[in-house]
């Protein structure tokens, strides 16, 4: 199990640059599981987690 890292140290535009890589790596994941099999079967899971972690934190800094 990998470590987390805390998203509160991260910059604004740090944060925006990470959910959109992302977002990015799960698009291309999913339409590469169309063609072939995929390895990492959770590697989707843990892609949706990190987006919404990231999204909250650009929230909550939003609102706050």
């Amino acid at each position: 199990m990998s470590k987390k890292t805390s998203l509160t140290k991260h910059s604004v535009e740090d944060l925006n640059r990470l959910v959109a890589d992302k977002q990015e790596e799960l698009r291309t994941l999913r339409f590469s599981v169309a063609g072939s099999k995929n390895r990492n079967v959770k590697l989707g899971r843990t892609l949706r987690k990190t987006i919404a972690r990231g999204l909250t934190e650009l929230n909550a800094r939003r609102n706050a």
